[in-house]
């Protein structure tokens, strides 16, 4: 089978490494070897897929459906299998075999229903799941572990931010703001939780074990409110088009809060940063739909 890489995958590689680099080139010859050492039957790569990693359709030696995903290292996917053993099916996906001695990237994981997410349910109830899926994987971090702290990734993204911000633009101002809500959340003690780290709908799951399972982690410890953040501007595009989408937003803000016994101002504080440095990022890479979307719904905050 040829393994080429979806449309999505090149387009997002493409912005995270503009300069370019050998893995994609390097991606097919991986993935056969990846099939032929698990003694795998390739069904399908799936498509449209991920933005990070090629997701195959395959199924094991003995026919238990599975999935194959391979990953570039600065995906973090050992960070990701880290994750997924610590969590062990609760809440999320289940890693189906242990480290191999062929290098960082492939993971072979419990098939899930790859085309029917959270996101396909009405609004509230798609939120009201995905909330309950977030829950279950706030746990301790395992010792020694490898993962970044929320204070170390968005200390790089503030970096970024202000890389992005052009002084007198209209931009400006909001990624001040981000950056001075994240000065002062990150003056209290650091709460050391296991997060997801990009969860949002599109990253729950429907499952066998379980009716729902989160998906695509990249792991990060520290407070709730951070992983949260994500999740409060899920369908932006749809808040954006409502007459009262800023109250809306309010509101969510407010049941999430509520529901997952969390901080509402903290949640607020990193909502409206994760907002801004995803604006900005958008606009870096010429989303400039994208940007527009995430920096209005940034300045309702």
């Amino acid at each position: 089978m040829v393994f080429e890489p979806p449309r999505r995958l090149v387009r997002a590689l493409g912005e995270t490494a503009p300069d370019g680099d050998d893995w994609l080139e390097k991606l097919p010859g991986a993935a056969e070897r990846a099939v032929a050492l698990r003694e795998l039957a390739v069904e399908r790569v799936q498509v449209p897929g991920g933005r990070s990693s090629l997701v195959v359709l395959v199924r094991t030696a003995d026919g238990t459906p599975a999935v194959l995903k391979l990953a570039p290292r600065r995906a973090r996917p050992e960070s990701e299998r880290v994750a997924l053993a610590h969590w062990a099916g609760r809440g999320a996906v289940q890693v189906l075999d242990a480290e191999t001695s062929e290098g960082e990237g492939v993971l072979l994981l419990e098939r899930l229903h790859p085309d029917v997410s959270v996101r396909s349910l009405p609004e509230a109830k798609a939120l009201l799941e995905a909330a309950g899926t977030l829950r279950r994987l706030w746990v301790e971090p395992p010792a020694g572990h490898p993962f970044e702290t929320v204070a170390e990734r968005s200390g790089r993204q503030a970096g970024a931010m202000r890389a992005g911000a052009v002084a007198g633009s209209e931009v400006a101002p909001l990624v001040e703001a981000a950056l001075a809500a994240r000065e002062e959340l990150l003056a209290a003690p650091p709460e050391e939780r296991l997060l997801h780290g990009t969860f949002r709908q599109s990253k729950v799951l429907a499952g066998e074990r379980m009716p729902w399972l989160a998906v695509g982690p990249d792991p990060v410890v520290g407070e709730p409110a951070f992983d949260l953040a994500r999740l409060v501007r899920d369908r932006v595009e749809d808040l954006i088009a409502q007459p009262s989408g800023a109250s809306t937003t309010r509101r969510r803000i407010k049941r999430l809060a509520e529901s997952l016994e969390v901080d509402q101002e903290r949640l607020r504080g990193w909502t409206l940063f994760r907002a801004v440095e995803s604006g900005v990022r958008a606009r870096r890479v010429g989303r400039e739909q994208d940007a527009e979307l995430l920096l209005e719904f940034a300045g309702w905050l």
